[in-house]
């Protein structure tokens, strides 16, 4: 027993030792694990966001959407020589007779006045157009202006207590926000198709000179064009006017006018019968790092000025053919249909800053926006970077 005194004493201090260790510093014995955070949802919050139905959306602008029917009369021979009555006794006489060709489309009813938006595309070159209303009353409508453009048009009917539709800013639009189209299509009457927006901007698709569309996978099919495309609380935010199809029919890849362009354009027609946009007189293209280099650019955002329309408003503020462009309005350019687009919507008068890049230098000018002229009233030749027209 005496031999085994000495070593008792060195176990009883381990012991206390490794108690107090448990105590104080427990960590060192708990087994090393990665950390891994998990957002888990709150299942009190509920899963349903919105409403279960959109009835009281679709009652409050389907009343302001209307059916339009248009008629072309066109010759069965334009040839002059069928009008010759020589010729023409030779040949039986119903041959030469008119055909009429009808198509349809869809509108939206803006103003209690009887102001209508459609596309162009669906009244272009009609003899007479036809507006259906959702009580059942048609009328007769004029074409007040329309804006090849931008495949707008505004039609006039003249009927008392006419149902006009709500608008919405489309600027406020966000992806994955509910949207519901409103038609005729193929003509079976109205009818409403669900989606969301599936993006907003879409241009350089081809379609109309000025393109800022909003996407959709609402369904959008032929007869719908010049339709409604409404919000959850029924508030106008687009005018449906193109789709993405292999087949004719709707393949989830629709495209709308957004609201605040279609008021715009609508105004400008009722106002003045043209659209008014910003012009500054230039012919630009965007740079490529080829050219970039060669100019000792750091990288391709800009626009090199290839040509100048003589007396034109970039002409008289002193910009000239070689000139790059690096800002517009304070804003980086980042290609040219952006640049394009936003000096359209400036009005006339509005004075412009803009930052050029000129034989290794930056220079601040100043250029005074016109209104853009009608191609028979400026000349199809710019002057060119070698000062020739």
């Amino acid at each position: 027993m005496q031999r085994l005194a000495f070593l008792i004493w060195p176990i009883l201090s381990g012991i206390i030792a490794a108690v107090a260790l448990l105590i104080y510093l427990p960590d060192m014995f708990t087994p090393q694990t990665n950390t891994v955070q998990i957002h888990e949802a709150d299942n009190r919050s509920g899963t349903a966001q919105g409403p279960y139905s959109y009835a009281d959306a679709v009652e409050q602008a389907a009343s302001s959407v209307v059916n339009i029917y248009t008629r072309t009369v066109i010759p069965n021979n334009n040839a002059p020589l069928y009008n010759d009555p020589n010729i023409q006794k030779h040949y039986n006489k119903n041959s030469n007779k008119e055909r009429i060709q009808s198509s349809l489309g869809s509108g939206v009813i803006l103003s209690p006045e009887g102001y209508i938006a459609t596309n162009n595309h669906v009244i272009s070159g009609a003899d007479s157009i036809v507006v259906a209303l959702k009580d059942g009353r048609e009328a007769t409508a004029k074409v007040v202006g329309n804006d090849p453009d931008t495949d707008l048009a505004v039609l006039k009917i003249d009927l008392p207590d006419l149902p006009s539709i709500t608008i919405s800013s489309s600027a406020n639009l966000r992806v994955g926000d509910v949207a519901l189209a409103i038609g005729n299509p193929f003509g079976v009457g109205q009818t409403v198709t669900m989606g969301i927006i599936s993006a907003t901007g879409r241009n350089q698709l081809g379609l109309n000179t000025y393109e800022d569309f909003i996407q959709t996978d609402a369904a959008i099919n032929p007869g719908n064009s010049g339709g409604a495309l409404i919000n959850a609380a029924g508030n106008l935010i687009g005018i449906n006017t193109a789709i993405f199809s292999r087949s004719g029919g709707s393949q989830g890849i629709g495209f709308a006018i957004p609201s605040d362009q279609a008021k715009q354009v609508m105004q400008d027609l009722i106002e003045h019968g043209r659209v008014v946009r910003g012009w500054v007189g230039v012919e630009a293209q965007e740079i490529t790092p080829e050219l970039a280099e060669s100019f000792g650019l750091k990288d391709t955002k800009g626009l090199i000025i290839a040509g100048i329309f003589r007396d034109g408003p970039a002409h008289t503020a002193g910009l000239l053919p070689g000139d790059i462009l690096l800002e517009i309005g304070g804003k980086k350019i980042i290609n040219s249909y952006n640049s394009m687009y936003s000096v359209a919507r400036l009005p006339p008068g509005t004075v412009l800053p803009v930052k050029v890049w000129r034989n290794g230098e930056v220079l601040q000018l100043e250029i005074t926006v016109a209104e853009r002229p009608s191609a028979t009233e400026v000349s199809t030749e710019p002057e060119n970077s070698d000062g020739q027209n």
